[in-house]
């Protein structure tokens, strides 16, 4: 079963720093990443200029995958940050919306 098959849990983001994430790189497709990097970074500009929030979904080394309601504070080479100091490794997230 893919990631986008499971059921998706929504979450506060506080609870993300409970969450245990593994190495492993949870999209395949080059393009599927590149693409993914895009929407990261355009989250980060429409986050910090409006302030405007978007559902990240990523996956825990569980297996398990969740989703929050966030700004995007910062994008860097292996983590997002939100606020908080709250950090998501880029390679655990599957979608942007």
């Amino acid at each position: 079963m893919n990631t986008l098959e499971k059921e998706i849990i929504t979450i506060e983001k506080e609870h993300v720093q409970n969450l245990q994430f593994s190495g492993k790189e949870v999209v395949v497709d080059p393009e599927a990443k590149r693409m993914r990097l895009l929407e990261l970074q355009k989250s980060q500009i429409l986050g910090n200029i409006a302030r405007n929030k978007v559902w990240i979904y990523f996956q825990t080394a569980d297996g398990n995958a969740y989703r929050i309601n966030t700004t995007v504070w910062a994008v860097g080479e292996r983590f997002i940050s939100l606020k908080g100091g709250i950090t998501i490794p880029i390679s655990s997230i599957f979608k942007i919306d």
